[in-house]
């Protein structure tokens, strides 16, 4: 790949954290514990995002690898998260 698909690709990875930094304020201030949860999950989503680029970016393919393996422990946290705050007498809508 050539150098300048590469810098491309670290400062779009860079745009992501920065803006995964922003959603962090979602995390902190979030009113409601579902708003938390959807902002970990962007979060964890962005992580993602951001280790596939580095690794398009620095030509490392292992960085795919754990990039797969942290989606999927993403999809499982929600999944818990999910279960465990679930109210059997139905959602409240603020």
């Amino acid at each position: 790949m050539s150098d300048l698909a590469n810098t491309v690709m670290l400062a779009a990875a860079a745009i992501v954290v920065v803006l995964a930094a922003i959603v962090l304020y979602r995390v902190v201030a979030g009113p409601t514990t579902h708003d938390r949860v959807v902002a970990v999950n962007v979060i964890g989503t962005s992580i993602v995002i951001v280790l596939a680029l580095l690794s398009a970016g620095l030509d490392r393919p292992e960085y795919l690898d754990i990039a797969i393996v942290y989606a999927l422990l993403n999809f499982v946290l929600s999944l818990v998260v999910g279960r465990f705050t679930y109210q059997s007498d139905g959602v409240k809508w603020r």
